[in-house]
């Protein structure tokens, strides 16, 4: 028998622990426990619920215990995020969400001491200011637990030291902070040193599908189960989802869609040329040291945040009956979902309707208007981004494969077909905890590379295909104008 693998995947709204094993040659796996997510607003700041976060992962341990046991666990989060251990080996304070303000002074303050471009020659990150570098600035102007820590862990990393007692930094998590070198793949101390950032706390770099150790007595004693391995897989969510794209050759364009849609390709070595710079892609970790070339842009959120409000105000709808609504409506307007208005929580129906108006358009109204015009904008956007891609890498891509859940959506997918003019390939809608599983059981000798493990997901997985239906109504010019 295989493997039994219990995979946690700590997404934007809620956390999941998913078991799963090779049964006749292909990945089972199910859901055993679920519990919210998201953050908690605590003296006008956004943190993590890290205490209680962890004891779900408890939770999910016994749950896995009740079905029947496990082998190994991987733990996968977003990325930037971290927390800071003590000299007792304690967490001295709750980590923050990206998603916090405290960053905007940040962002600016570092600028002012290196700009973008030399950021961009140091890190080859697309510049944003929730990046762990504008955080870790922000947490030296605050001193407190920085001051006083012994270590930083980013948070599939703090998770995994709470379960083993090891503390090490897993690549492609540490690849998403804009500190590390590309190239080297390793701290980039002479930029953290310029900014008079700590580099005496930072831990070793190890590669992805490395043993963090196995669960620690007092752990095993608690939850009265043995002292298996905890795997560092792809620690940032992302690029455990890339390891599950079902493709038959290594050039491939992907999004990775969900609250972020990481639109992107997997290279053997980052893209550092003048144009991605001004184009402000990035260049993070992969599986194997490759590199995920891409563009974060700002993705579901935008509707997550729309159906927040919605409910609010006694529209109480799953994300399914919006679609409805978005297909029955009309196309009114088109937003840049990458502008800063959208990117905190915040009143997002109305926020829309102000870019609306500010841009000149006709200001959608109803909530199927509203929602269309996010799922076209999206779609859009994807457009632009892969012909910036095809620019940058000088080839062509005549498929997009459309990973995670934002694939379960039709609507998004059929007007990504049209609108990119490009056959969509849909799933594994559970990309993350797929790969985050497939890296597991690689760990313990199941699988024996990369390729084996697509050629798992290929076999596993039904996908859903979307071709181009050559609709050509929707105005690329006009979104073109959006983005300045």
């Amino acid at each position: 028998m295989s493997n039994k693998v219990l995979a946690f995947d700590f997404g934007a709204s809620s956390g999941r622990a998913i078991i799963g094993q090779i049964i006749d040659g292909k990945l089972t796996y199910r859901e055993i426990h679920r519990f919210p997510n998201g953050g908690v607003m605590r003296d006008g700041h956004l943190y993590w619920e890290f205490d209680r976060l962890f004891q779900e992962i408890k939770n999910g341990i016994l749950k896995a215990k009740e079905a029947g046991g496990f082998d190994a666990i991987g733990i996968d989060t977003w990325g930037v995020d971290y927390g800071f251990i003590g000299k007792n080996g304690e967490l001295l304070a709750q980590p923050y969400c990206y998603r916090d303000t405290r960053t905007e002074e940040a962002f600016n303050a570092v600028l002012e001491k290196v700009d973008a471009s030399t950021l961009y020659k140091h890190t080859g990150i697309q510049l944003m200011r929730i990046n762990t570098l504008f955080q870790m600035y922000a947490s030296k102007e605050e001193g407190g637990a920085y001051n006083d820590a012994e270590t930083m862990l980013f948070m599939p990393d703090l998770f995994a030291y709470m379960l083993t007692g090891k503390k090490a930094c897993e690549y492609t998590i540490a690849s998403t902070s804009e500190m590390i070198n590309p190239v080297t793949g390793d701290w980039d101390k002479e930029l953290l040193n310029t900014l008079g950032i700590r580099t005496d706390f930072l831990p070793d770099i190890i590669d992805s599908g490395s043993i963090y150790g196995n669960l620690k007595a007092e752990i095993c004693e608690e939850l009265g189960v043995p002292s298996v391995p905890v795997v560092a897989v792809c620690g940032h969510d992302t690029g455990s989802a890339v390891v599950a794209v079902p493709a038959v050759s290594d050039d491939f364009c992907y999004i990775s869609c969900g609250t972020w849609s990481l639109m992107g390709l997997e290279l053997d070595k980052p893209l550092l040329s003048e144009m991605s710079e001004k184009l402000n892609f990035t260049n993070e970790g992969g599986y194997g040291k490759t590199t995920r070339y891409l563009k974060n842009i700002m993705g579901l959120w935008i509707i997550q945040e729309c159906k927040r409000n919605w409910k609010e105000q006694g529209h109480d709808m799953s994300f399914g009956e919006i679609m409805i609504e978005a297909e029955k409506a009309e196309s009114v307007a088109y937003i840049d979902p990458d502008c800063a208005d959208f990117e905190v929580p915040c009143n997002m129906p109305e926020m829309i309707q102000a870019y609306c108006k500010k841009t000149g358009q006709k200001v959608p109204q109803t909530i199927g208007e509203i929602a269309r015009c996010v799922y076209e904008s999206l779609a859009l956007k994807y457009r632009y981004t892969v012909e910036c891609l095809e620019k940058l890498s000088d080839k062509k891509y005549s498929t997009i494969n459309i990973i995670g859940g934002g694939g379960q959506n039709t609507m998004l997918c059929k007007l990504t077909a049209d609108i990119c003019e490009r056959k969509v390939v849909a799933g594994p809608f559970e990309a993350t905890a797929v790969g985050n599983m497939a890296v597991q059981l690689k760990a313990l000798g199941e699988l024996e590379d990369l390729a084996d493990i697509r050629k798992l997901v290929m076999i596993s997985e039904d996908v859903k295909i979307y071709e181009p239906t050559g609709k050509t109504e929707y105005d690329y010019e006009k979104f073109l104008s959006l983005l300045g």
